[in-house]
């Protein structure tokens, strides 16, 4: 017999993306044993099933999966379409999915991989359960950032990388954006319950990277890999982030090892932060809002 859900998160929903390995299924493990009912996204069913089987092993809350393809957006607004069918409300909603790739890919919506999966993909989810969120409120976002934010700028003559590409650049920029989006966000929520916080996780040792490495890579991270962290140390700020009492009505902020942080100088750039939620409202055909 299902046991009834307690704990600190009980009777809180809780959606994950790229909640199949690494930082985020140890997000949504370390949520589900406090309670909370867990969705989780994935790109591979099998994978999927097989990461909610785990989390159901330690979870007294409901957990269930969406299998869906985050760097397209006909997959994203898909997703979204089948999240608000099933949940009435929504607590808390972790941007966790996305990715680095060394040589250039095109997604089938056109747009560069890396900008369009660690982006556009939360940019466009976000939106689209906005209204949700703010019917449950107070709820969250969390976005999954990344401290290499701090060498990352936005290239508005070139965010594609059609002119030239590196992949760090891109992934750099990608960081950077997801902060510069939290911080807007933050402040076009100012008169809802409805907090937007970005965080670093650490360096952690998971598969991140794995699909199209730098030969750099290659050659470090062997050697590195002991002093990375585990996937469940660096999802203990998501976790943080998501549950802590005293941060229900903190937003705008940038955290790592679940304190707050000051981000790069960029990324208080209010104008940059206008304009590139102005693109990507464009990018992702978007209804602009105020």
């Amino acid at each position: 017999m299902k046991q009834i859900p307690n704990g600190p998160m009980a009777g809180r929903t809780v959606l994950v993306t790229g909640g199949t390995g690494g930082i985020g299924r140890a997000t949504a493990m370390g949520l589900a044993t406090m309670g909370a009912n867990l969705a989780i996204t994935g790109r591979d069913r099998a994978r999927t099933e097989g990461a909610a089987r785990e989390i159901r092993a330690v979870s007294s809350g409901q957990v269930d999966l969406f299998v869906a393809d985050l760097s397209s957006q006909s997959e994203v607004r898909r997703l979204a379409d089948e999240v608000l069918q099933t949940y009435p409300r929504i607590d808390v909603l972790v941007n966790n999915v996305g990715g680095y790739w060394n040589t250039r890919h095109v997604t089938p919506d056109g747009l560069e991989h890396t900008f369009a999966l660690n982006h556009l993909a939360p940019f466009l989810l976000t939106n689209l359960l906005l209204d949700r969120l703010r019917q449950s409120a107070p709820a969250r976002v969390v976005t999954v950032a990344s401290n290499a934010h701090a060498t990352g700028q936005i290239d508005f003559d070139d965010l594609q990388g059609e002119l030239s590409y590196s992949g760090s650049r891109a992934y750099n920029q990608s960081k950077l954006a997801n902060i510069l989006f939290t911080y807007e966000l933050a402040r076009r929520l100012q008169a809802s319950a409805v907090t937007a916080n970005a965080l670093h996780p650490g360096v952690v040792n998971s598969s991140f990277g794995a699909e199209d490495p730098r030969g750099i890579q290659r050659l470090i991270i062997p050697f590195a890999r002991p002093f990375m962290k585990t996937p469940a140390q660096g999802s203990a700020t998501s976790i943080h982030l998501s549950s802590a009492p005293d941060l229900e009505q903190v937003t705008g902020r940038y955290f790592a090892n679940s304190k707050p942080k000051r981000s790069s100088k960029r990324s208080y750039d209010e104008a940059a932060a206008a304009r590139l939620w102005q693109v990507s409202t464009d990018l992702v055909g978007l209804i602009a809002t105020t």
